[in-house]
């Protein structure tokens, strides 16, 4: 069953804001959002007269990757405005520093205390998160698969940890999906969001929890990029693709959340700080390295990828060749090495992959010498 949530896409979408904070009671609302957003006035200008007498102030500090000091940041921001609701605005460490800011906020406890750690037996355990948390929205400005997900990933700058802290109760109570926004983020910065649509779509369609209503939605998530991820590069000032590939990215996080993360998902949350591109463009790169381990494991689930991707043949190998034919349209490198990983890199990012709650919830479930070898190969 999905979690309660709305969704307002077009011009009017912003009207929706102040019915949405009254429904939750909430009369003080703080924008979370980074420098890139500040400087489009115009689709910003958008939200404030949106909100009105609601807003009460603005955190844009927000930083790729959300650094533990951001987050920290942001948290004493939400408590010194004290803010009711969070309105994120921008793209996907917006969303995750807002929850995560607002996770500490209620917790008031350190945050390695509240994330995903190995216990005595090596198993990895969530902590349960249980004070009541500020309702949070989302204002896009990408296709992030983050508005509908209740975790946040936090890296700490000095280790190079990620740090992943779950609460459902940080789920974005819904999307507002406006067209001034939409078209703020920059053609390539748009792109590398859709990729990781994309990439947890396919993932999420090979996973081992099948689940019928997931799988539509993991299907149309994948049909939708397919089809209109290409227009961002002819079309790279129509609001048009941008919106059909948000409310792809909107499908793909909700469809993802019950068939479970991916390989290529948790090797790229080790390996995309370490390397000179978004995370998006990592996952989408090892995504058929990652396929290829599964192959074995997963050929109950071909079927209906390669009726999605419109393919007769059933075979892995069709399936990942297809895969890597579309990953050349969609311009994506092809190595490692061509986004500035480098090779004596690859032994850290294994051993924090690991650490990775994704990784547990794949068709197969890799051991380090695993990790190691593809990072190696796809190197």
């Amino acid at each position: 069953m999905s979690p309660a949530f709305r969704t307002f896409c077009g011009e009017d979408a912003l009207a929706a804001l102040p019915r949405e904070l009254a429904r939750t009671g909430a009369h003080r609302a703080v924008i979370v959002c980074g420098p890139a957003i500040t400087k489009h006035g115009d689709a910003l200008r958008r939200v404030h007269e949106a909100l009105g007498e609601h807003l009460v102030g603005q955190f844009d500090g927000v930083a790729e990757h959300s650094p533990i000091p951001v987050v920290e940041q942001a948290r004493h921001f939400l408590a010194d405005h004290d803010a009711q609701a969070v309105i994120a605005v921008g793209g996907g460490s917006a969303v995750v520093t807002a929850r995560a800011a607002s996770i500490l906020l209620a917790e008031q406890r350190d945050v390695r205390e509240l994330s995903t750690r190995r216990g005595p037996d090596g198993k990895l355990i969530s902590p349960r998160l249980t004070a009541p948390k500020l309702p949070q929205w989302v204002v896009p400005s990408t296709p992030t698969t983050a508005y509908a997900k209740a975790g946040s990933a936090v890296r700490d700058p000095e280790t190079g940890e990620r740090l992943a802290l779950y609460d459902p109760k940080t789920r974005a109570q819904g999307v507002l999906l406006d067209p001034a926004m939409a078209l703020t983020a920059p053609p390539r910065l748009a792109w590398s969001a859709a990729l990781n649509v994309f990439a947890m779509a396919v993932e999420g369609l090979q996973s081992r929890h099948i689940d019928p209503l997931a799988d539509a939605q993991l299907a149309h998530a994948l049909r939708t990029v397919v089809a209109w991820l290409p227009q961002l590069h002819t079309d790279p000032e129509g609001a048009r693709p941008r919106l059909h590939l948000m409310l792809a990215a909107l499908m793909s996080g909700q469809g993802s959340d019950h068939t479970g993360g991916g390989l290529a998902q948790a090797l790229s949350h080790a390996v995309g700080p370490r390397s000179s591109v978004a995370n998006g463009v990592v996952e989408a790169l090892l995504l058929p390295h990652a396929m290829r381990f599964n192959a074995g494991v997963i050929g109950h689930r071909l079927a209906m990828l390669a009726d999605v991707l419109g393919l007769a043949d059933w075979s892995s190998q069709a399936v990942i060749a297809k895969i890597e034919r579309l990953l050349e349209v969609f311009e994506v490198p092809a190595r490692l090495r061509d986004v500035g990983v480098l090779e004596q890199d690859l032994v850290e990012a294994a051993d924090h992959a690991l650490d990775d709650w994704a990784i547990t919830s794949g068709p197969r479930v890799p051991d380090r010498v695993d990790v190691l070898a593809l990072l190696t190969n796809a190197w």
